[in-house]
């Protein structure tokens, strides 16, 4: 039976406990990473959309990587600083376990992207040659529509449950926003499938991709050695050093939140909330630094578009 939360008492979101009297001084470095975040990856898309010369596979899977990153970060924003400027700890239900839903949602759609993405360096290396026939314009299509919905469906068992559960407990999460795990510890009803299936959930996407990722650049190091000219090698290489390390920020921070709350329990609250808001800003702030410094093509189109705004 479906039960009614619409007159439940709402959840009440939590900041940095104990530095409530400065919550309004950490907003400011929050407001900064922010903008810079919705700046740097609105940049990296504006350049993709207007720039023809780049429209090609790396830079399409770069453009659904940047949309991911404003995604999760719009879908945080509200509540985070809502909390932290205005003290607006309360949210609704349905509220609450939609935010739930895009931010676990995009995590997956985040990881799928990278594991694209180095499918996309594999073919550049391996067959070069057959690199456009390959990966078409319909292909690459295919290949982000489904890994839009591999992180938009399979995070939906989960979710819905969280709509018909009474909640009985304390109305207290332990974040700035909600979380699935947070909110099914809330409830008064049987949770083992809202335990058991996000495991396996996280084995079948994050563990798998970053498992398929390191094989594939395993297969793209023989290929690289292979190649006689040391310049080529290092010109072959260098393509892929904006993907390797947007893997890497993206693997450490969520391999650095499994550990925390894992073996960090008895580690203080704010060590746990930080860590988490590592997990949620760090990415999307880096990718576009991370690939504007990188990657030449974006430096040129970059430079280009400034150069056209002081002529103006």
């Amino acid at each position: 039976m479906w039960f009614n939360n619409s007159d439940a008492a709402p959840f009440l979101l939590t900041g940095f406990l104990g530095l409530e009297a400065i919550h309004h001084w950490i907003s400011i470095p929050f407001f900064v990473i922010y903008f810079s975040i919705i700046l740097g990856n609105g940049t990296l898309l504006f350049i993709i959309w207007n720039d023809h010369s780049i429209h090609e596979p790396m830079y399409y899977f770069l453009a659904v990587l940047a949309s991911t990153d404003l995604g999760m970060t719009l879908t945080t924003m509200p509540t985070v600083l809502g909390v932290l400027v205005l003290n607006q700890r309360e949210i609704a239900h349905g509220a609450c376990f939609i935010q739930s839903y895009f931010i676990h949602s995009l995590a997956i759609v985040e990881s799928g992207v990278l594991l694209a993405m180095a499918y996309d360096r594999f073919v550049a290396i391996r067959t070069p040659l057959h690199y456009n026939s390959i990966l078409t314009n319909s292909k690459v299509m295919k290949i982000a529509l489904g890994v839009l919905l591999r992180g938009f469906v399979t995070i939906v068992p989960p979710i819905l449950p969280l709509f018909w559960f009474p909640y009985c407990h304390s109305h207290v999460l332990s974040h700035a926003f909600c979380l699935h795990q947070d909110v099914m510890k809330l409830a008064c009803a049987d949770i083992t499938f809202n335990r058991v299936y996000p495991v396996v959930l996280v084995a079948l996407t994050f563990f798998l991709d970053a498992l398929i990722i390191v094989f594939s650049y395993v297969l793209i190091l023989k290929t690289v050695m292979g190649i006689a000219s040391g310049e080529e090698r290092a010109k072959a290489l260098n393509t892929c050093v904006s993907h390797i390390s947007c893997v890497l920020v993206f693997y450490i921070t969520v391999i650095g939140l499994t550990f925390i709350h894992r073996f960090g329990k008895h580690a203080p609250h704010v060590v746990h909330i930080t860590m988490s808001y590592v997990y949620f800003l760090f990415p999307p702030f880096m990718n576009p630094i991370i690939y504007s410094i990188k990657t030449k093509q974006i430096q040129k189109s970059i430079l280009r578009l400034l150069s056209v705004h002081s002529r103006i």
